[in-house]
């Protein structure tokens, strides 16, 4: 089975740098890979090498192929009773992988433990897998926590997070030959059909969370642009229209004066200015914007292979450098505005203790999460030694990403002026659209996600029409009435509840409950007690991990 294993991180790297779309895109890979895996034969249409040269299969590669497949079903995964041996197996050179992203390559030789990628490179590659969306709600996580609370709770969750990762990288050492095995596949071992379809409905919890996200965000940008245009043409400053600090680097607080909640699109009203009426009526962040990227992106959705904006990858890990240069910047501008009250709130400052603090924690589970990948990121690594070693190295530079934005734009937010209340589930909104750098931020986030969305989409495809139909594209008018249903749902959440830190605290800690807490604890304390080695001590340690998934999940709903 050695000339079948795959080498899926070199896929990864080809696709993937956008850290938002590449956290979800490796977790549905490990959903997806086994039901659309093929040993060595691809429809001819589908295969490509890195050329692009289209290659041809023969009917004997193809009738073979099926056979094993066959015959691969016939038992359970452990049994390698009815394996192909390796006489029938095609040589390395005849072998291709199969990519959820529409093509297959030629695979290279390979074997566990032997690939190519350096410690630093599988440090950086899981850092960049997490690097996601959730980067833009933790000032946010941190003010609702209290900044003392806040920085205590992202570490922590860090360090829980790293021991249920842990886990399941450690997962597969309880059972034989599991060289070519998933976390999906340990999940299916030890709880069987259900352990397989309810890893699904979590998948595409967090998938679809994403591209609600993502609809939310991209309403938010687009908006945000065209109001920068305007003002620009117009010779309009937005600063007067909301609360906000009167210097060189302003920042406004658009929930003053309406109960928290975010504004949805108001300027500074002239009752005798037509013109600006008709924009303000026509370019509406809640009421009309979310509907004009239906347009645009609903055609993009329905494209068999979204091969072609895979090629913009690279604007992820671009996008948070460039977020975390823009968080510094105004750091350095505005200075520290901190004041530590314990339990009192002031006029200008949030207590360091809040009992909101389970709101970060349902954003950091979502912000941590890499579990159902984690197996394949680290199969290439060099070294399978320093795997342990690599992984808490990674979840440490996240960890400290995760404080240095966090810290920076609390403590930077200027107090007074302003309340700390005011910062924004997304900080770029405490930005005016007239301030360049933000407009550069927008811009720029706008394009890249606007280019992963589809992408999304076409995962949530692969992986909900794969399982119940058996083909990703099984008529036009299926992708059709998914697609509306996504966008449908993005839509309604752009107008009704444009809350990205609330819809990202409600999904992570709905796919979290499964691959963070449930079931790297369960797959432990059952593998121990097997082998005769469980004690009290790890049952009521790891029981309690299982607790506190389900108490995240369920004080979402309260707070």
């Amino acid at each position: 089975t050695s000339r079948t294993s795959t080498p899926l991180i070199n896929i990864i790297l080809l696709f993937s740098s956008v850290a938002a779309f590449q956290k979800l895109w490796l977790n549905v890979l490990c959903q997806v890979y086994i039901p659309f895996f093929r040993p060595f034969y691809i429809e001819p249409t589908n295969i490509v090498n890195v050329n692009d040269v289209i290659q041809r299969v023969s009917d004997h590669a193809s009738a073979m192929n099926k056979r094993i497949h066959y015959y691969s079903r016939l038992t359970a995964p452990a049994d390698k009773a009815l394996i192909a041996p390796d006489h029938v197996v095609p040589a390395p050179e005849e072998c291709y992988v199969y990519s959820p992203l529409g093509s297959a390559y030629k695979l290279q030789s390979y074997t566990e433990g032997y690939g190519k990628n350096t410690s630093l490179v599988t440090i950086f590659m899981i850092w960049n897998t997490m690097m996601g969306t959730s980067i833009l709600s933790i000032p946010w996580g941190i003010k609702q926590a209290g900044f003392t609370t806040g920085m205590c709770v992202i570490m922590l969750m860090g360090i829980l997070t790293l021991y249920c990762c842990y886990r399941v990288v450690k997962s597969r050492a309880m059972i034989l030959d599991t060289t070519t095995w998933e976390y999906p596949d340990v999940c299916r071992y030890y709880f069987g059909s259900f352990g397989q379809w309810s890893s699904l409905l979590f998948s595409l919890v967090s998938l679809i969370g994403a591209m609600i996200v993502y609809w939310v965000l991209m309403s938010n940008f687009l908006f945000n642009t065209g109001r920068f245009i305007f003002n620009f043409i117009h010779h309009i400053n937005d600063t007067d229209a909301v609360l906000s600090t009167n210097d060189s680097n302003p920042v406004i607080c658009p929930s003053a004066g309406s109960g928290g909640s975010p504004e949805n699109g108001s300027m500074i009203f002239y009752a005798n200015d037509t013109e600006l009426q008709q924009f303000e009526t026509w370019w509406n962040k809640s009421k009309t914007v979310p509907f004009y990227l239906i347009g645009l992106l609903l055609p993009l959705l329905n494209f068999k292979s979204p091969s072609f904006f895979s090629k913009f990858n690279i604007l992820g890990t671009v996008s948070v450098l460039y977020l975390i240069f823009l968080v510094t910047y105004k750091a350095i501008h505005l200075g520290f505005h901190l004041e530590f009250h314990w339990f009192m709130q002031t006029e200008y400052f949030v207590p360091e203790i809040r009992f909101q603090f389970p709101q970060l924690t349902g954003v950091l589970t979502l912000a941590f999460f890499i579990h159902n990948c984690i197996i394949t990121l680290l199969k290439n690594n060099k070294n399978q030694e320093n795997n342990v070693r690599d992984l808490s190295i990674a979840y440490m530079l996240v960890t400290l990403t995760y404080l240095y934005i966090g810290v920076l734009v609390f403590a930077s937010f200027p107090s007074p002026p302003l309340t700390k209340d005011c910062i924004e589930q997304n900080f770029l909104d405490n930005f005016p659209s007239s301030d360049i750098l933000s407009f550069i931020a927008r811009i720029f986030l706008l394009f890249q996600m606007m280019t992963v969305y589809p992408l999304l989409g076409y995962l949530a495809r692969v992986q909900l029409l794969g399982h119940v139909f058996g083909d990703i594209y099984p008529s036009i008018f299926h992708v059709l009435i998914l697609n509306l249903i996504i966008v449908g749902a993005g839509v309604i959440m752009a107008c009704f509840y444009p809350n990205i830190g609330g819809i990202i605290r409600y999904s992570g800690a709905a796919c979290g409950l499964a691959f963070v807490f449930i079931y790297p604890s369960l797959i432990y304390i059952i593998s121990l007690h097997q082998e005769d080695r469980l004690t009290w001590p790890k049952l009521i340690f790891h029981i309690f991990i299982i607790i506190l998934g389900l108490a995240n999940l369920i004080v979402q709903f309260f707070m």
